[in-house]
C-alpha cells in the first residue's frame, strides 16, 4: 500500500558563499533559490554568510550580561517611540498592532541600537538626527564593554544585509547595487531581544505571544537566534510553520517596502514568537538580534518597472520610506491599531485574527 507523504512545513536554506567567487553558475544558482524561497514563503536561511562565530558568540553573550543589569539601569535607557534606540520592557509593545490587530502585550525585553557613527556634515543625516538617525543610548557607566562589541557585530551584519539586497536586485532583474543605492543614509537598527520565562512568572493569558503576528517594515531583516523554537510564520497554505533555526544559519525576511516594491511578487510575511508551552520543562531562554534594513527615509518606493504590466499594474502608490515606517511604530509601540498598517498582509491576516 502506497503512502503519499506531506511535504515538510519548512524554508530553505540557501549556501551563498558563491555569490562574491566569481563564478556565474554559482551565482545564479543562488539567484534562483532566493527568487523561489522569496516569491514561495518571504522567508529563508542562509549559511556560508561569512560572520565569524566568535563575534556571533560574543553578541548573544552581551545580551545576557545587559539584561541581566538591574530594571533601573534599563529603564533609564527608554526612547520616544519614533526615536526606535534604547530599552523595551515586557509589556511595551504589541506587534500585532501594526497589522490593524488589538491583541495582548508581547513578552519580551529588547535593546536597538543604530550604526554608531554617522556623517554629521551630510544635511541629510543631520535633518533627521532627531528620530530616524537619532544617536544611540548606551549603558557606559554600568556596562562600558556593551558599545564596541556591539558595534563590532553590527559592522558585520550590516554588511551581510547589503549583499543579501544584491543577490534580491539581480534576482529582481534590476542593477545589482539598486537598493544599496537607497541606503545612503539608511535608517537602519539592530534589536538585541530576550525571551526568558523567569520562575514565578504567570502564564501567558490568551492570545497573548512572545512577540505578536507581524509583518516587517521595510527591506529584509537578518535575524540570529538560539535554536530554541517559537519563530513561526504563515506558510503558502495560510497554516502557522515553525522556523527553527539551522546550526550556524541567518533567517532573513522580506518587509513591506520590498513587497510593495515587486508588487507583492515576493511575500512579506506574517510571523511571532510563540510562548512554550505552559509549565514547561524544556528551554524557556530564547535570545535573537534582529538586523533591519529599511532604506533612505526620504526615497520613494514604487513598483519595479520588472514586476507589473498591463495585467497586473501596480497595487501600492509611491511612499517614502519615512512615511511608511512611522504609520507602523506607531501601531506597534503606540499600541493603537490604524487600517493604515494592512498593507501588504491583507489575505495572510485569517491566520492571525483565527488563531
Amino acid at each position: 500500500m502506497s503512502t503519499i507523504e506531506t511535504p515538510p512545513r519548512t524554508v530553505p536554506v540557501i549556501d551563498i558563499s558563491g555569490w562574491d567567487s566569481g563564478d556565474p553558475g554559482a551565482r545564479a544558482e543562488i539567484v534562483a533559490a532566493v527568487q523561489q524561497a522569496a516569491t514561495t514563503y518571504g522567508f529563508m536561511q542562509i549559511t556560508g554568510h561569512g560572520i565569524p562565530r566568535d563575534l556571533i558568540d560574543d553578541m548573544l553573550a552581551v545580551n545576557d550580561e545587559f539584561f541581566a543589569l538591574p530594571q533601573e539601569v534599563k529603564d533609564s535607557l527608554i526612547s520616544p517611540p519614533e526615536v526606535n534606540r534604547g530599552y523595551s520592557g515586557i509589556g511595551a509593545e504589541s506587534l500585532a498592532y501594526s497589522l490593524g490587530v488589538e491583541a495582548p502585550p508581547d513578552i519580551f525585553e529588547s535593546f536597538n541600537i543604530a550604526r554608531d557613527e554617522v556623517d554629521e556634515t551630510d544635511p541629510a543625516v543631520l535633518a533627521e538626527r532627531h528620530r530616524f538617525l537619532a544617536p544611540n543610548v548606551w549603558p557606559d557607566e554600568a556596562m562600558p564593554s556593551m558599545r564596541p562589541r556591539l558595534n563590532a557585530y553590527y559592522g558585520a551584519v550590516a554588511e551581510l544585509a547589503r549583499t543579501v539586497t544584491r543577490i534580491f536586485a539581480v534576482a529582481l532583474d534590476m542593477p545589482e547595487e539598486f537598493f544599496v543605492e537607497r541606503c545612503q543614509h539608511p535608517i537602519e537598527v539592530m534589536r538585541m531581544i530576550r525571551y526568558e520565562r523567569q520562575p514565578g512568572h504567570p502564564d501567558p493569558v490568551e492570545g497573548q505571544q512572545r512577540m505578536g503576528a507581524h509583518t516587517d517594515y521595510g527591506i529584509v531583516t537578518v535575524l540570529y537566534a538560539d535554536q530554541v523554537p517559537g519563530l513561526e510564520i504563515v506558510g503558502p497554505d495560510g497554516e502557522w510553520w515553525p522556523v527553527q533555526p539551522a546550526d550556524g544559519a541567518y533567517v532573513i525576511n522580506l518587509g513591506d517596502l520590498l513587497a510593495e516594491w515587486t508588487n507583492d511578487r515576493w511575500r512579506s510575511t506574517v510571523h511571532r514568537v510563540a510562548p512554550p508551552p505552559a509549565r514547561t520543562d524544556g528551554p524557556a531562554l530564547r535570545r535573537s538580534t534582529a538586523f533591519f534594513l529599511d532604506g533612505d527615509y526620504d526615497m520613494v518606493v514604487e513598483c519595479l518597472p520588472t514586476c507589473w504590466s498591463e495585467d497586473d499594474p501596480p497595487k501600492y502608490p509611491p511612499v517614502t520610506g519615512g512615511d511608511h515606517l512611522l504609520q507602523k511604530l506607531g501601531g506597534s509601540r503606540g499600541l493603537v491599531a490604524t487600517d493604515d498598517a494592512f498593507d501588504t498582509a491583507k489575505e495572510r491576516l485569517s491566520a492571525v485574527t483565527d488563531g
